[in-house]
């Protein structure tokens, strides 16, 4: 069985909104104030991160977030492996042709189509930010690990990926460790 692992960036006060300041939101673009050692260090964990990973699950703005920004075609070691797994989107409309290679569209009732492909892929399916998509997969139980890349600002405002859920959701500390200078993987394990 699959173990479905969220994986965010987010700020100290627990934003995700905008960090690459392109969505227009007046306090994005938090991911750009680290320093190039933090950017370095930061795209090492990332790429771990995939070549641990079975699969990727995404909402259809972050699949277009990827699309958009060239990962369909980008070179590296990272963009290799995102292309080599099996990509899955989650989408309610008439999104039918992804361009991004080996990638599915999972359509209809989110919670079972997710719950089946927990049964179907052996591994960690990883669920980059899709802001969307994440309360959900909290709401009705299906995540098993949160891993929070910590950016050291406070915005005061914005999205936060937990808002939303009906009921409180424990979870157990796994493990945390400094990124870089600055940046902080905070891994909890939920209960």
């Amino acid at each position: 069985m699959g173990k479905l692992v969220i994986s965010e960036n987010i700020t100290l006060d627990g934003v995700i909104q905008d960090p690459t300041g392109e969505d227009g939101f007046e306090r994005g673009g938090w991911f750009g104030r680290i320093t190039d050692s933090d950017r370095t260090a930061w795209a090492k964990v990332e790429l771990d991160e995939a070549l641990g990973a079975e699969a990727l699950l995404m909402g259809r703005g972050s699949y277009e977030y990827f699309v958009a920004r060239g990962w369909t075609s980008r070179s590296g070691d990272w963009a290799d492996r995102l292309r080599s797994l099996p990509k899955y989107v989650v989408s309610s409309s008439t999104f039918e042709d992804p361009e991004w290679t080996n990638t599915s569209v999972l359509r209809g009732d989110v919670v079972a189509a997710v719950s089946k492909l927990k049964e179907e892929v052996a591994g960690d399916i990883v669920v980059y930010a899709s802001g969307g998509l994440v309360p959900t997969l909290i709401e009705h139980d299906l995540v098993d690990e949160l891993r929070l890349m910590v950016y050291p600002i406070i915005l005061g405002a914005g999205e936060h990926p937990f808002a939303g859920t009906s009921k409180s959701k424990p979870l157990r500390l796994a493990s945390s460790r400094p990124v870089g200078d600055s940046l902080l993987l905070l891994t909890y394990a939920v209960e």
